[in-house]
Order: C-alpha cells, then structure tokens, then sequence
C-alpha cells in the first residue's frame, strides 16, 4: 500500500439521494435514472446521459479501500455533471441541498478521510446564496464546486459575483469543472467532447474570469482549474497579445493576462509529465494539487505515480502538490 498522505482535489461522489430524488422528481423536467444496465444507473437529461456510475461514487466503505491502495489520505469530494443547473425553481436548490448534506456527512462518518466541495443552484443566484450560507455552515465542506458556464451563462457574469464575494469572505475556494462544454457536432465523434471540449471549456472560464474582472473585483477569491488548467498555461501568451492590442480585451482586467496564472491553482491531471512539469515550472509547485477525475476512465488510477515516479521534483515540492497546498487551501489539520 501506498503511503497514504495526499490529498485528492478532483474526486466525484453522486450521493444516493441525489439519484433518487431525480428518479421522483425529474420527470417534468426531462430527467430520469436509467437503471436498466448491471454496471449502475445512469442521468438521463433529454437526450444525453451519463455513463453508468458504479457503486463505489457513492459507497464510502469500497472508496476508502481504492484510496488506501493508491495512498490518498483524503477525497474532496464533489459532484459533476449534469450538476444541478438543469433544474428549474425549488428542485435545483433540493437537488444541491442533498448532495451537500451527503458530503457533510461523509465528513462527520470519516473526517479524517472526506472533505466537501459544495455545489450551487447557480441558475437561481439569490438560491445559491441561500445555499452557499448555509453549507458555509456544514461540517466538513471545504469548497465550492461550479460548472465552467451555467447553462451557457459564462461565469463573468455580474450577477455571480455576490456569489463570488461571499465565497472570499467565507474562505470557500471554488473549484471549476467543465460541463456542456462548446464545440457541438464538431466535438461529437471520437469522444472530443471531453478528450477537447473539457480543456477547452475549462479555458474559456479561466479567461472569463480575467478579462471579466472577476479577480480584480474580488481579490481574495481562489479559484481551481481542472485537467492542468486545460489550454490555460499554454495560451496565455496568446491572452496576453490580444490584451495589448485588442480593445475588445482590454477595458476590465487590470494587470497583464499572466500576473493572474498564479490566482489559480490547477490539478495534475495532464496525462503527461512534460506538460505536468511545465505548468509547475509556470506556476509554481505551490500552485499545483494532486487530482484524480475520481473514479471515471479518463482519470488516474494511480494519481500518485505522476508526481513520485515522472516528475523530477525537490522533495518539498513534491509534499506540496501531493497534499501541503491543498491542505492550505481547503484548511485542512
């Protein structure tokens, strides 16, 4: 068994609840649980569907096995798509409330082992910040998770910035992750639309978020990218261009594109140690944490081995991305 002293920041939990009040409620809104398949159940939204979750999304006692054999001491634990924006009025909110009030209480059951990252009814803000005083509250909630855009509404949006606000003030980081990411039929075949679409996406946000002035509004915000920070620390350069001489990107951020890479922190999750080792020599290794896209295929199966075994790194960087930033970030010990 692998030391168990990480810190995994990017790991999906679908509570029971959540599934069942969907299967009792969703129908009006074109949402219902597909049980047909033995791998478990599947969200079906219209005309898309989620793969099927397996029971170790919900069931702690097999998670906190598959964490002690990769030497993860810790999941923060969030939901992801199709999150909640989907839903309409009073159900979005009872929706968040009950993947919430999960998370809380697998922090009670194991606080040693699970922390939460909340999510919101950002669809309805004045509901998310019913929601968001609420969880700031709860045992064990660490974070805030939110899609890159809410039902195609980019995050620079002004009307989610008390959100924002209230999440500094409550020393809640928000943890970004991609969902009905752009490109389409274009994105379609082959499986681009998360193998390209997720990084993608992931991207656009960040750079609404900049050239938006979200940070400059509100300066104490910390905010997660998934997936390396998708395109992020690679275009910045490109950012930084179009800022100088474009109009269009040049009126709400204060500073140059790239005094705001180290504003964020970003995952491991590259899939490869070149790039993994130029987003750390970019943002530095106090600005990188361990992740894993628990527990989906296109994740880690050993979020460790990147870090300890492809990566040359001094030893105290190593401690910091493995758990010593995250441990920081989401007050932990």
């Amino acid at each position: 068994m692998a030391r168990p002293d990480a810190i995994d920041v990017h790991a999906h939990f679908f509570p029971e609840r959540y599934l069942d009040l969907i299967a009792r409620e969703g129908a009006p809104q074109q949402a219902r649980i597909d049980r047909s398949d033995p791998k478990g159940p599947s969200i079906v939204l219209k005309e898309s569907r989620t793969l099927p979750l397996e029971a170790t999304y919900w069931d702690l006692d097999r998670r906190r096995k598959v964490m002690d054999r990769v030497g993860v001491a810790v999941h923060a634990l969030s939901l992801t798509s199709p999150m909640v924006y989907w839903a309409d009025g009073d159900l979005g909110l009872r929706l968040a409330a009950a993947v919430n009030d999960a998370m809380s209480e697998a922090h009670r059951a194991y606080p040693d082992r699970f922390v939460g990252c909340a999510t919101l009814p950002m669809q309805d803000p004045a509901r998310a910040l019913e929601e968001l005083d609420r969880v700031a509250r709860m045992k064990g909630i660490r974070g805030i998770y939110l899609g890159t855009n809410v039902g195609g509404r980019e995050l620079s949006d002004p009307a989610f910035l008390p959100v924002y606000s209230r999440c500094a003030e409550a020393r809640l980081p928000v943890l970004l992750h991609p969902i009905n990411v752009i490109g389409g039929q274009r994105l379609q075949p082959f499986y681009l639309n998360n193998l390209l679409g997720n990084p993608f996406d992931t991207t656009i946000a960040a750079a609404h978020l900049v050239f938006g002035g979200v940070f400059d509004r509100v300066p104490k915000l910390e905010v997660c990218l998934p997936h390396a920070g998708g395109a992020l620390p690679y275009l910045f350069g490109r950012l930084r261009r179009g800022q100088r001489v474009r109009p269009e990107a040049r009126d709400r951020a204060k500073r140059p594109f790239e005094s705001y890479l180290r504003r964020f922190t970003y995952d491991t999750i590259s899939h490869n140690a070149v790039a993994l080792d130029y987003l750390v020599r970019t943002v530095g290794a106090d600005r990188v944490m361990l992740g894993s896209d628990y527990c989906f295929d296109m994740g880690y199966e050993r979020p460790r081995d990147i870090v300890e075994r492809q990566l040359r790194l001094a030893a105290a960087d190593r401690r910091r991305i493995l758990g010593g930033t995250a441990a920081r970030l989401l007050r932990l010990g």
